[in-house]
């Protein structure tokens, strides 16, 4: 059985030892070595070399006592170079997960790890008002979407509203590289659409299924209206004969107009042709709900698995839905490997958890409480629990629910700098409170695939050595 050392620092090793013996039916013995300094977070790849011998064998009190290390585990947040640790002792030099609550969890997918490369549904992400845009900001448009997981651009064309260089917009996509669709319901700018080059046509009735044979793109099949699943079939049964490739849409109706019948069409369009290629258009329930999309997508791509779904189409038109697109292709790849594993969409990828955390608060007030008694520098540190905020340094612990109740506790009247930055911290501590989402101190709230992960380092505001980064940052042999 393979033997782990995890290196940590004076604070945090009882509390590291309890949760490796709390592990049930660990694959691995286990030590914990504190290496002389007070804070774990502190710890560096040059520190861990001047401070532990190599070879690495055990000398502490866990399961593993007396036997050769096979791996080592340093904190999550150790700076430095692992890999050149590695080399230097032999045998492979990892960190860990930022918080060592999350230990058991790191193990179960490192054991059980899941590949989120695949997919099989293909994204259309339309742009809805193509026709006032020019070619160059078409381009533009494109090529974001692109960024975001669009594989096929879709025009969407205007009613009353001149199209005069769609065929121009079309050609410069297909130069460009971009696989491209038109959608309007005007017969004529379906066919300029197509003869420009377009691969696929939005959508086609059983009275415009001539134009089909005009072109080569694909066409996209809907009903009359959505409720007409006959002529939606009859569409489907005329393209088959003729060996045509198509896509299928059964037009998903928003809420509460109709949603759960036009999911039962879907069945029933399923049900009916069992290989037949569909498109679900999920914008009408993306863009109509107000509700954080993120969710509205998982659901959506989950149906889409169920029902082998070929293609979405998608918009980012409202301003809450602006990361559809993203959103889309993290659900899609989620869903694919659940279908594909057999498994419920869980424990895969945090992407989609943009509003809370699965486990946002990894320490009881009594675990912070104990941590904080042993503190003796005047470094603040601030951590979340279910009870609140609490803010703590050899002055004593500071318990509340805002940064309004802690603030006047803090007394930094006179340090500007480093008022603003403690005003920072306990306004992201009080956000992640009030939602139930993972707060680390130093480092911005992660929303998922809804923002851009924050890179900016607020420690800059701090006279040396008052936060975590700033005591690394200035210390070259932390306590």
């Amino acid at each position: 059985m393979e033997h782990i050392v995890f290196l940590t620092g004076r604070l945090a090793q009882a509390s590291l030892t309890r949760v490796l013996a709390g592990i049930e039916a660990a694959p691995f013995t286990w030590e914990v070595r504190e290496i002389g300094l007070q804070v774990a977070a502190l710890m560096t790849t040059d520190l861990i070399r001047r401070r532990v011998a190599a070879p690495v064998s055990s000398e502490g009190k866990g399961e593993g006592e007396g036997r050769r290390a096979d791996r080592i585990i340093v904190p999550g947040r150790c700076r430095g170079d692992v890999e050149a640790l590695s080399v230097h002792y032999g045998i492979p030099v990892e960190r860990g997960p930022q918080e060592l609550k999350d230990l058991p969890r790191h193990f179960d997918r490192a054991a059980q790890p899941v590949e989120l490369d695949a997919y099989e549904v293909s994204i259309f992400a339309e742009i809805v008002d193509a026709p006032r845009l020019s070619v160059a900001q078409i381009i533009d448009r494109a090529e974001r979407l692109a960024a975001d997981g669009a594989n096929v651009i879709d025009l969407g064309c205007l009613p009353e509203t001149r199209f005069d260089h769609l065929a121009e917009s079309v050609q410069a996509l297909k130069a460009a590289g971009f696989q491209v669709s038109v959608d309007s319901s005007d017969s004529n700018e379906l066919l300029r659409g197509g003869k420009a080059g377009a691969d696929y046509l939005l959508s086609l009735t059983l009275d415009t299924l001539w134009i089909a044979d005009e072109v080569a793109a694909t066409p996209v099949l809907i009903p009359r209206v959505p409720a007409d699943e006959a002529s939606l079939h009859e569409a489907v049964a005329q393209l088959q004969r003729r060996g045509r490739a198509f896509l299928a849409d059964s037009i998903l109706d928003p809420i509460p107009f109709g949603l759960t019948a036009s999911i039962v069409r879907y069945h029933r369009l399923r049900e009916r042709f069992a290989d037949a290629p569909i498109m679900l258009g999920i914008g009408n329930l993306t863009e109509l709900t107000e509700a954080d999309t993120s969710g509205i997508n998982a659901v959506l791509f989950g149906i889409a698995a169920e029902l082998n779904v070929a293609a979405v189409l998608t918009t980012q038109v409202s301003q809450h839905a602006r990361r559809a697109v993203c959103e889309a292709d993290w659900a899609r790849r989620i869903m694919h490997a659940a279908s594909r594993n057999g498994t419920l969409p869980k424990g895969m990828s945090d992407a989609l958890m943009t509003v809370h955390a699965k486990h946002p608060f990894p320490d009881t007030p009594e675990e912070i409480e104990e941590i904080a008694a042993q503190v003796k520098d005047p470094n603040f540190r601030v951590q979340v629990s279910p009870r609140g905020l609490h803010v703590y340094n050899r002055d004593g612990l500071r318990l509340g629910q805002g940064a309004f109740e802690l603030w006047p506790q803090l007394k930094l009247h006179d340090d500007a700098d480093h008022a603003f930055y403690m005003g920072v911290e306990l306004a992201r501590a009080e956000i992640a409170w009030q939602l139930g989402k993972r707060y680390v101190q130093d480092q911005p709230l992660d929303w998922g695939c809804a923002a851009p992960r924050a890179t900016e380092d607020l420690a800059r505001w701090c006279a040396p050595g008052t936060t975590m980064k700033a005591a690394r940052s200035n210390a070259a042999e932390p306590r």
